[in-house]
C-alpha cells in the first residue's frame, strides 16, 4: 500500500517588530503542530512590511533576523519545514502584477481590515495602492503554492475569502483549473490580551515579546490590567473580565485554573498573588525559547543556510506555478 501525500499548509508573517506572545499563541504554536503531518511552508513576508513602513526601512532586516530566530526558538523545523523570504523568491511579485490587472478594485475597497488598519495605524499616510492592493500580492503568496490549508485566526477569514475569490476568477477567466481553494485551518487562541486588556499587539505597545528577558516579562505581567471592578483586596473578583485569568488558561494547567477561579470570586487570592502564579507559567513555556535564541544568536551563518535552502525549495514550486499559470494565460 502506498502512503498518501501530505496536505500541504502555508503562512507567512510580516517582519513589522519583535515577536509577542500574541504571535506564539496565535500562529507559532500551530504551526509547530502542523509540522507532524503536513508539508509546510512558512515564509517572511517582508514585502509586506512595506504597505505600511514604505517610509522608513531601516529596520526591516532586523525584524526579519529576529523573527526568523524566533521561529526557530520557538520549534519551526527546518527538516520539516519550507522556512524562507518573501523577496527571495521573485514570482511572488510577478504572480500578483498578473493578479492586479484582474481584480476588481471593488473587492478591495470592502476588504474590512482596510478602514480599520488605517483608524489603527496613526501618523502614516496609506492612501498607496500597496496598502489598498496587499491582499492582492497575500493572494499570489498563497496560491503559488496551492496550500490545502491556511492556518488563520477567524480575523483573518475575510483575507482567505478574497483569496478564494482570486482563483475561482482567474480560473473562470482562462479556462484552467490552475488554482484550487485553500481551506482555513483556524489558530486555538485567535486573540491574546496585551499589558492593557486590548489585543496584543506591536500598535499599542502591549506586548510581551518572546525575546524579553525574564525579570521583563515578570514586570510587564505585574503592571497587567484586571477586572476593574476589584479595588480593593477583600473585593471580590471576575476572573471572566479579567485578562489575567485569559492568560491562566492559556499557560496555566486545570488544577490552577479551577483554583484561580473560585479564589478570585470569593477575594481568596489578591491580584498580585494571582499575576505571580501565571507569570511563573509564562516563563516555563519562554526559558527553553530563550536558550534556543541564545544558540541561534552566535550561529548567524546557520539562519542565513536554512533561508538560503528554503527559499531554493520554495522558489521551485513557485516557478512551476507560475509556468502554469502563464501557459494558461497564453503569455
Amino acid at each position: 500500500m502506498t502512503s498518501q501525500p501530505k496536505k500541504r499548509v502555508l503562512s507567512g508573517m510580516q517582519p513589522s517588530g519583535l515577536l509577542h506572545l500574541g504571535n506564539y499563541l496565535g500562529a507559532l504554536q500551530n504551526w509547530k503542530q502542523l509540522q507532524d503531518e503536513h508539508e509546510c511552508y512558512f515564509f517572511v513576508a517582508d514585502w509586506h512590511a512595506l504597505s505600511t513602513n514604505y517610509a522608513d526601512t531601516s529596520r526591516v532586516r532586523e525584524y526579519v533576523r529576529e523573527l526568523l530566530i524566533d521561529w526557530l526558538a520557538a520549534g519551526i523545523d527546518p527538516t520539516r519545514s519550507v522556512v524562507f523570504i518573501q523577496s527571495r523568491v521573485p514570482e511572488h511579485a510577478v504572480l500578483h502584477l498578473l493578479f492586479s490587472m484582474m481584480i476588481p478594485v471593488p473587492w478591495l475597497e470592502r476588504n474590512p481590515t482596510y478602514k480599520e488598519k488605517q483608524e489603527e495605524i496613526k501618523g502614516k499616510d496609506l492612501n498607496t495602492y500597496g496598502f489598498l492592493g496587499y491582499p492582492v500580492l497575500q493572494a499570489a503568496d498563497i496560491l503559488l503554492y496551492k496550500p490545502d490549508f491556511v492556518p488563520v485566526g477567524k480575523d483573518q477569514l475575510p483575507h482567505l475569502e478574497l483569496t478564494r475569490e482570486v482563483a475561482r476568477r482567474f480560473n473562470d477567466l482562462y479556462q484552467q483549473p490552475v488554482f484550487p481553494e485553500p481551506k482555513e485551518h483556524l489558530t486555538k487562541f485567535p486573540k491574546v490580551p496585551g499589558t492593557d486588556g486590548r489585543k496584543m499587539s506591536k500598535s499599542y505597545g502591549n506586548t510581551i515579546n518572546l525575546s524579553d528577558s525574564e525579570p521583563v516579562v515578570r514586570q510587564k505581567l505585574k503592571t497587567m490590567v484586571t477586572d476593574p471592578a476589584r479595588v480593593r483586596r477583600m473585593d471580590p473578583g471576575n476572573p471572566e473580565i479579567c485578562p489575567v485569568f485569559d492568560f491562566h488558561k492559556m499557560f496555566s494547567p486545570l488544577p490552577i485554573i479551577e483554583q484561580i477561579n473560585r479564589e478570585c470570586r470569593t477575594a481568596e487570592i489578591g491580584c498580585i498573588d494571582c499575576k505571580k502564579l501565571v507569570a511563573d507559567r509564562v516563563v516555563d513555556t519562554l526559558a527553553p525559547i530563550w536558550e534556543a535564541r541564545a544558540a541561534l544568536v552566535s550561529h548567524p551563518s546557520q539562519i542565513e543556510a536554512i533561508v538560503e535552502e528554503g527559499s531554493r525549495k520554495a522558489g521551485a514550486v513557485a516557478k512551476a506555478t507560475l509556468h502554469e499559470a502563464t501557459e494558461a494565460m497564453q503569455i
